[in-house]
């Protein structure tokens, strides 16, 4: 019964031996850097520098990557468009056209439940007058009112034509922003002018311009003009349209919806015809898959930089065991051990890096706070980031620790008393 009350005791008391020699160990390391203050700044100065540099880097990519995917968002993640491609072994009958048709549009709306708006874009091509005789090629395309929400354009000044615009066949258009600036000065100066357009006068009631450049896939140029399609129709006395555009309820019905889309439009016409039905998925993908080789790449230099300053630490770590070879052989002359002397210089190591990959972390976070809180700039904050930079840092004083602190470990005590 003694025996068995006398061994619970025995168990807190190893427990508090091993706290205290860890704290000792914690002091030591701390009284080791006030004795050369220097010493301990510039090697901690790498980490600093290395874990720091690991923040920015991961900011600066997120901030990309954000970049790039909010300009695609601009175009419209949700946007599919149809077009007429040709005839594939049509044998005779391919001089016959089968392009797409205004019923086509209303055959997928009513089929295909991932729409939520569409537009016909009808081309012609006119050359038209700008005063003082100079006369341009201009490019005209029929659209409908729903034209600015599925194609997301940008009023610049004036309003877009309504369905009021469509239904009474108004002789009203838009042109391109950078049109009105080169033939009339500015975007406020065109509203109210004038177009002939084969033979009939159209007044601009508003300026536009793409939300950012739809990297070549877009039907807008320089010299763009838009009319109702309703009257595009009616002066060419044509049902056929050379493209569709499609706006998606959200993004994941994207895949669903563009395959629908084609399967309607394939039933509608003949076998032989050939239509493409395309969205931005594509583009999203390379986009996404461009920002992280760039985000990996910068990260491999961060890391570089995390592993010069480890083996900045390592080359100090070992010119601070040559300097301190007498106090080895004086702790082991005491009774340290081996494993003790390694702990020491072990954990020396860690806790500069430690030290500095906090530091390093501060400094790091500061710059996309300061841009948050300052600025209206909305700047990614890479808190997880942050944690595994800190990790790292005392992974890289426990791999380049290790070298120097098994050397001190294994000073013969008797050489070391006798060193100077």
């Amino acid at each position: 019964m003694a025996e068995s009350a006398a061994k619970p005791r025995t168990v807190p008391i190893a427990r508090v031996t091993r706290s205290m020699a860890f704290g000792e160990f914690i002091s030591q390391a701390f009284a080791a850097f006030r004795a050369d203050k220097v010493r301990a700044t510039m090697t901690a100065l790498g980490m600093v520098i290395g874990t720091s540099a690991l923040i920015l880097v991961v900011t600066i990519a997120l901030s990309g990557k954000q970049y790039v995917l909010a300009q695609i968002e601009n175009i419209g993640t949700n946007l599919v468009w149809a077009e007429y491609e040709g005839l594939v072994n049509a044998g005779a009958t391919a001089t016959v056209r089968d392009y797409l048709t205004f019923d086509d549009m209303i055959a997928a709306e009513q089929q295909v439940p991932e729409i939520k708006a569409a537009t016909p874009v009808l081309n012609l091509h006119e050359r038209i007058s700008t005063g003082g005789g100079k006369e341009i090629d201009i490019l005209i395309l029929g659209v409908d009112p729903n034209y600015e929400e599925v194609r997301r354009m940008r009023v610049v000044s004036g309003r877009f034509f309504d369905e009021q615009d469509s239904e009474l066949f108004n002789k009203v258009c838009l042109v391109t922003q950078k049109f009105a600036e080169v033939h009339y000065g500015d975007s406020d100066a065109a509203l109210g002018s004038t177009v002939k357009i084969m033979g009939l006068p159209f007044v601009v009631i508003g300026t536009f311009r793409e939300s950012m450049e739809t990297f070549g896939r877009s039907e807008i140029q320089d010299d763009t003009i838009l009319i109702p399609y309703t009257l595009a129709r009616r002066m060419t006395g044509t049902l056929s349209i050379n493209q569709i555009y499609f706006t998606m309820y959200n993004s994941d019905s994207v895949p669903v919806g563009t395959r629908e889309i084609l399967r309607v439009i394939k039933s509608r016409h003949r076998p032989e015809s050939e239509y493409k039905v395309e969205n931005l998925t594509d583009v999203l993908q390379v986009a996404e898959k461009t920002a992280n080789a760039f985000t990996l790449i910068l990260l491999l230099f961060a890391v570089v930089t995390l592993i010069v300053g480890g083996v900045g630490i390592m080359n100090i770590m070992l010119a601070t065991v040559s300097t301190r070879i007498r106090e080895v052989g004086i702790r082991k002359a005491v009774g340290a051990t081996r494993i003790e002397i390694e702990m020491q210089f072990l954990i020396e190591a860690v806790l500069i890096s430690l030290v500095g990959g906090i530091i390093g972390t501060l400094l790091g976070l500061a710059v996309p706070f300061s841009l948050r809180f300052f600025t209206d700039i909305y700047v990614p904050v890479p808190l997880l980031a942050a944690l595994i930079a800190i990790l790292v840092s005392c992974s890289v004083g426990v791999v380049f620790g290790t070298l120097p602190a098994r050397l001190a470990a294994r000073l013969d005590p008797i050489e070391s008393l006798r060193h100077e």
